[in-house]
């Protein structure tokens, strides 16, 4: 039986003016995948998942998510999903505790599941002692795995994080990894934007894109192989290469 998407895009186009940032985009993600969004800063990624997240509107394309068009049920979306800024997730002059208070009660959790939602998480992210620390207080990478906790507080279908490894050391990126894996095995789908190549290896499929447009998609193995190297950021190096050879013509 044919899976059907939990992410559906078809010829995604958005401009800004005549500056096309995202150029046909066209793709599928499905149920507890975890998707990687790839590519060089400026390639158009966050443009296209803001768009998905139902905080910005296409110039046009057929997209779904969560069954819900982003056309017409942008609201709804976003109650179905969770969203990681890479420069905005928590409020850092309020506490750990007062931060998942505040977006437990955006999500529309009740006041019980909200207390045994919280006190599950401060367990899992060992932060029962920091409970009432300042976010500023925290390591970043603390931080981060924090934000991305609140991010699926409310058990979304789909969480999106955009950049959220940005600025971390590679320690603390495997760590921030490990809890990406879990929430994928729970059944939550992940889609994750990032500019380390090193991290498509995680992914169950990546897209890479570049200047607006979507140059390879499929599983990290087979990418390695059509290109016949041994890592993504070969991989990227050879269509980076090609795309220069294609404009020198």
């Amino acid at each position: 039986m044919q899976q059907i998407p939990v992410i559906l895009v078809r010829h995604l186009v958005k401009k800004f003016g005549t500056f096309v940032a995202n150029d046909d985009l066209t793709f599928d993600v499905f149920k507890g995948e975890v998707f990687g969004f790839l590519g060089a800063n400026g390639a158009g990624k966050t443009t296209a998942m803001r768009i998905l997240c139902g905080l910005s509107r296409p110039t046009s394309g057929e997209l779904r998510v969560d069954g819900l068009d982003v056309h017409k049920q942008a609201e709804a979306i976003k109650k179905r999903i969770g969203y990681m800024s890479q420069k905005f997730s928590l409020y850092k002059d309020l506490t750990v505790y007062e931060n998942m208070r505040l977006f437990g009660g955006i999500y529309g959790l009740s006041l019980h599941d909200l207390k045994s939602r919280i006190d599950q998480l401060l367990g899992q992210l060992d932060l029962r002692k920091q409970r009432d620390t300042l976010i500023a207080d925290l390591p970043l990478g603390w931080q981060q795995k924090l934000a991305f906790s609140v991010a699926i507080l409310h058990h979304p279908s789909i969480v999106f994080l955009d950049e959220p490894t940005a600025g971390v050391d590679p320690f603390t990126r495997r760590q921030f990894w490990e809890l990406i894996y879990k929430a994928a095995y729970e059944g939550i789908t992940v889609f994750v934007t990032t500019h380390y190549m090193d991290e498509a290896e995680y992914c169950d499929r990546v897209s890479i894109m570049s200047e607006g447009k979507i140059v390879a998609l499929d599983k990290p193995a087979a990418l390695k192989k059509h290109y016949g190297v041994g890592s993504m950021n070969e991989v990227f190096l050879r269509i980076a290469r090609s795309e220069e050879e294609a404009d020198s013509r």
